[in-house]
């Protein structure tokens, strides 16, 4: 309850302070002086960097009891209890797992089948060299998709605002936010992350993806809904704050799973990131629920693509199932370690940049947008700001190709060259589109061969990120990216990105870490094949640009996100790469370490940012020009002397009155035995307990008589007592 328990972090502008007090030592704060200080009901020692609006915002958050109120009315509902085994609770995480691995698939072939749409209509312009047209008919179709995306966040969603992983893990935390588990908050993110994805913005589906999953998760789980008014009279008792958080890191681990394929990775991912509430039977549930997430997508899209079946159905294809699949495993040597640090340092060095700059953007966004006073204005103005992006984010993929020339697919090891035609596929977009054209020749030894061409800049910005993530992590294409067309699009990809991220529609930042990463990594290797050359024995093989793209990679996501176990068990998940993971291990420890001394991670920050109150695992705060361990304080440092309390009866306009005066978000319950004892706690009520199953509620019900100046009476009647 949020007056109750008022200590909440919040740094930089409410730098890593609590209202708090010391102990009576002689280091420490006076605890009168302090008690004087929360005597408003908020201590300015934790808010003092704070505005008065963000203040307000900050008081209207409640937190969410984790543990249930061992009342009497809970011991009752116990007691009429008599399951004894977990089978229902499997078959929800069973079903949850299911109904996100469904979603991903859905989400993957709607964006797949919209970009290849788009660039299908614009084929014939850049086929004829109308590069203009091109640019003119691209932007027309992505202006549609990114009015819709970002109107389906702003006019639809309850929140007015996209929401995602901050929320998620500020709500495990546990804090109360309001709309976040809504069913339109479902269908307009599920809209706006589709279209977002699929108009050309630097983004990709992750973020969202962990949302909606967390969304079924709670969905499924309490099988209730305010909005439609549907209370279904099963799994009742899952209705409670406790299973119903168990619920929502399971579907945000399954999230992950489904859009990566990568089931132990989204186990690791909620338990280092989302969760702060963990035991081993919350894992083993997670782990079954990213399961059947990660097959439930392998089988669907083992024989379905563009909602077309393709038979096969069950054949579970590595190229299909593996997101980006090396093919070609190298065999490492001790001197790989140099360059993977220096990626491992850049990864930190760009990464803390990248946050930096990101918070810099939407701190910019929130004051300019938050100075207009009509609310409509205001969101029409979030939406014409993804408009401009989408205008700039159009112009550099159409136009910067056209300054790039055509250069052979595999300028290096012809004998890869045999019978590609899978490379012929994945070019020949970009290639029709900026008149790259090819030819076949046939070699001395008989063998057909294709003198494929294609145009860098464009298998590098045409399409989406994780196609161009798949050519950069291609072994054995030394000279295939020059230097120019790697570092334009490094430039270009880094800003944009930034600037998408946090403006009016769900997006995701996982495939443009990824991307930004690969790009700075394989500048890397090509660096080292420049020096010491193309290397075709066993011992220097390992000089290869695709095998630091993904070092790199991996490298940018620790250096924005401070994961390590998790994004590494990713890594290998999404390349099959095992013989890369002591490179990446490294690379993702010594990038966390760099970023770590410049900011916090841009989760963590946006955290702060959204000024959603969140309580970090180290008790340490900084008040008066000291760092103070929180361990040394009690729960009498934090709280008030003067207890508003409520009686078994209670008077209405009295009620209303401490409602009225008050903000805290919950009352203990007092009675007295006899006349002459003192009062006795009986339990507590909350301010609102609408959502609570009943569980931590007290009950009142109107009293017989009618007491204090005529006005009714309410009266607590807990079980036992009438």
């Amino acid at each position: 309850m949020s007056s109750l328990f008022s200590h909440r972090t919040h740094v930089k502008n409410c730098e890593e302070e609590m209202l708090m007090a010391e102990d009576h030592g002689p280091d420490l704060i006076h605890s009168q002086d302090f008690r004087r200080q929360s005597s408003i009901g908020r201590s300015s020692l934790a808010y003092k960097h704070c505005k008065e609006e963000e203040r307000e915002h900050l008081i209207t958050h409640e937190s969410l009891d984790y543990l249930p109120s061992h009342s009497k009315v809970y011991k009752k509902w116990l007691q009429e209890k008599t399951y004894r085994k977990e089978w229902d609770r499997w078959l929800l995480m069973g079903l949850i797992g299911t109904a996100v691995g469904m979603l991903g698939f859905l989400i993957h072939q709607i964006i797949d089948s919209l970009i290849k749409l788009k660039w299908d209509l614009v084929e014939n312009y850049l086929q004829d060299g109308n590069v203009h047209m091109t640019w003119l008919c691209a932007l027309g179709i992505g202006l549609a998709m990114v009015v819709l995306s970002s109107g389906s966040v702003l006019f639809f969603c309850p929140a007015g605002s996209p929401s995602g992983l901050p929320e998620i893990i500020g709500y495990l935390n546990g804090t109360s936010i309001q709309h976040l588990f809504n069913i339109k908050t479902f269908l307009g993110t599920f809209v706006s992350c589709v279209l977002a994805v699929a108009s050309g913005l630097f983004c990709g589906p992750e973020g969202p993806m962990i949302h909606l999953g967390a969304l079924l998760g709670c969905g499924l789980s309490q099988l209730q809904s305010d909005t439609l008014g549907i209370h279904l009279p099963i799994f009742t008792r899952f209705r409670n704050s406790a299973d119903k958080r168990s619920f929502i890191t399971a579907g945000a681990g399954a999230g992950i799973a489904s859009v990566f394929r990568a089931p132990i990775g989204g186990l690791l991912f909620t338990l280092e990131e989302v969760s702060s509430f963990w035991d081993i039977r919350l894992a083993w549930q997670t782990f079954f629920c990213c399961l059947m997430a990660t097959f439930t997508t392998d089988l669907l899209s083992s024989s379905l693509y563009g909602f077309v079946y393709r038979g096969h159905f069950g054949f579970f294809e590595a190229e299909k199932r593996i997101v980006f699949w090396v093919k070609n495993l190298l065999d490492m040597n001790v001197l790989a370690f140099v360059p993977t640090i220096l990626l491992g340092m850049l990864g930190g060095l760009l990464g803390a940049l990248f946050v930096s700059l990101n918070i810099k953007i939407n701190k910019l966004r929130m004051q300019f947008f938050n100075s207009i006073p009509k609310l409509s204005l205001r969101k029409t103005s979030k939406l014409l700001e993804t408009v401009l992006i989408l205008v700039c984010t159009t112009t550099v993929t159409v136009y910067l190709p056209y300054f790039f020339p055509c250069t052979p697919v595999m300028s290096v090891r012809n004998y890869q060259l045999r019978n590609n035609s899978e490379i012929i596929n994945q070019f020949k977009r970009d290639i029709s589109e900026y008149s790259c054209s090819s030819s076949m020749w046939i070699g001395p030894d008989g063998v057909r061969y294709s003198n494929q061409t294609f145009n860098q800049a464009a298998a590098l910005l045409v399409e989406n990120g994780k196609q161009g993530i798949t050519y950069l992590f291609k072994r054995g294409t030394h000279e295939e990216f020059g230097y120019t067309s790697l570092c334009t699009a490094l430039a270009f990809y880094f800003i944009l990105s930034c600037w998408t991220a946090g403006s009016a529609v769900a997006s995701g930042l996982v495939i443009p870490m990824l991307y930004t990463g690969a790009l700075y990594g394989r500048i890397i290797g090509l660096i080292l094949v420049s020096i010491f050359g193309v290397q075709t024995n066993e011992y220097g093989a390992w000089i290869d640009p695709g095998l630091f793209a993904t070092i790199g990679a991996a490298s940018f996501f620790s250096g924005v996100s401070r994961l390590t176990i998790s994004l590494t068990v990713i890594m290998v998940e999404i390349t099959n790469d095992v013989q890369s993971l002591l490179l990446i291990m490294l690379a993702v420890m010594v990038a966390k370490m760099v970023g770590d001394l410049f900011n916090a991670s841009l989760y963590s920050s946006l955290l702060k940012l959204k000024l959603i109150p969140y309580l970090d695992v180290e008790p340490f705060v900084h008040h008066r020009r000291k760092w103070l361990d929180l361990e040394l304080f009690s729960a009498r440092d934090v709280m008030e002397p003067g207890v508003k309390v409520l009686h078994l009866k209670e008077n209405i306009a009295s009620l209303a009155r401490l409602l009225a005066s008050t903000s805290h978000g919950g009352f203990p319950v007092v009675c007295r035995p006899k006349p002459d004892h003192a009062e006795v706690f009986q339990g507590t009520i909350k301010r609102d307990c609408s959502d609570l199953g009943g569980f931590s509620c007290l009950y009142f019900t109107f009293a017989k008589e009618n007491e204090g100046a005529g006005f009714p009476v309410l009266q607590f009647n807990p079980p036992g007592i009438h």
